[in-house]
């Protein structure tokens, strides 16, 4: 099981990993999507780039991902959320209707096409 403490031990990063998209991200994102099968959290990220890029510059960019719900089957469902800064309406919402992701929560930053852990900033 993985904790928030444990990704609070990164705090920078010595590799960039590469996405089929382009878009980097760090050793913290590496040991997150490893330890929770989320490489699909990248790919929400990444997909939502060009748009975020073409329409206006975000290069700042904090994503939320929230679980919403659990049933009795254990299932659980989820809400990806992105906005441009703390306290600033949300520009992405996409939900997802099935995840295992073991924490109820987590906030990533994308700052110049780079995925990092908030304590990787």
């Amino acid at each position: 099981m993985i904790t928030k403490q444990d990704l609070d031990q990164f705090t920078g990063t010595e590799n960039y990993y590469k996405h089929f998209t382009g878009l980097k991200y760090t050793d913290g994102i590496k040991y997150l999507a490893d330890k929770t099968n989320c490489y699909w959290f990248i790919d929400i990220i990444a997909s939502y780039q060009v748009m975020l890029t073409v329409d206006a510059d975000f290069s700042f960019q904090i994503w939320k991902l929230k679980i919403t719900g659990k049933s009795e089957s254990k299932q659980i469902s989820a809400l990806v959320t992105m906005r441009e800064d703390t306290d600033t309406p949300i520009i992405i919402s996409q939900p997802v209707l099935f995840t295992d992701f073991p924490l109820d929560e987590i906030e990533v930053y994308c700052i110049n096409g780079v995925i990092l852990l908030k304590s990787e900033y």
